[in-house]
């Protein structure tokens, strides 16, 4: 039996839109539930959520049976940690802050069995394989794990055309709350100069023949980002998306 397929992966490749999710609660029930809401893709957000190994295996469990496709961002694009993630059934992973074609390809190893990468050989006992029954996993996982790397400052960008021939690397996210920071403007990234370092950055994604990706917390950002001609979007937080709604109804009947 071979490693499964990633779904994800494939429609990237086929050039499918594919709208997704953030999920910053680190809990695997807020992860199920978000599974049933019908997006193509859901983040794991190691980053800047409280998440540890043990809530990112449980959030993978919890989208198991989901036709949401599980995304891990991870904290920083660290050997063992990609390994980890790896090892706990993640397919698709995405790594904060790349800033050169150099750091890319040592992704790109983590994320590959030896002789081609470094990824360690101890699958038998992992989830990865459920546990020893997808006996030829080793020999077929490499294909099918999704590499996302995101560019989100201005030495990124600066790095972005060299980043974007590194083999391995399936698509690439941009972050606007970083590359406006960075440009300056303080997390604005609706100001016109950053609005126009994202669209040329996504187009020459394209063009490379990668995935390019973002992140809309409203409906303006995300149709923006949609005529950019990002492919994987996500259109919002869950955790703003419950603040929001608590706070309309809180508001709604006090009134």
């Amino acid at each position: 039996m071979p490693a499964p397929k990633n779904p994800f992966k494939e429609a990237l490749i086929q050039g499918e839109m594919q709208i997704g999710c953030w999920m910053s609660f680190a809990e695997a029930i807020t992860a199920e539930i978000m599974g049933t809401a019908g997006f193509d893709w859901l983040v794991i957000d190691g980053e800047h959520a409280p998440n540890d190994i043990r809530s990112i295996r449980d959030q993978l469990i919890a989208l198991a049976n989901s036709r949401s496709h599980a995304v891990v961002r991870l904290p920083i694009g660290e050997t063992w940690m990609i390994k980890t993630v790896l090892d706990a059934g993640a397919q698709t992973i995405l790594v904060p802050m790349v800033e050169s074609a150099d750091q890319a390809r040592e992704l790109v190893r983590a994320c590959q069995y030896p002789p081609k990468g470094v990824r360690g050989v101890g699958a038998a006992a992992t989830r990865a394989t459920m546990y020893g029954t997808i006996p030829a996993y080793v020999a077929t996982a490499d294909p099918e794990i999704c590499l996302l790397v995101q560019v989100e400052n201005l030495a990124g960008m600066a790095a972005l055309d060299d980043i974007l021939q590194v083999e391995g690397v399936d698509g690439v996210f941009i972050g606007p709350a970083d590359l406006s920071t960075d440009m300056g403007y303080k997390g604005d990234s609706t100001v016109p100069e950053v609005r126009t370092a994202i669209a040329d950055a996504l187009k020459r994604i394209r063009a490379a023949g990668k995935a390019p990706g973002i992140l809309g917390t409203n409906d303006e950002a995300v149709e923006a980002y949609r005529d950019m001609g990002a492919q994987f979007l996500a259109v919002g937080i869950d955790v703003m998306l419950l603040a929001q709604a608590a706070r309309g109804l809180a508001a709604k009947w006090r009134h």
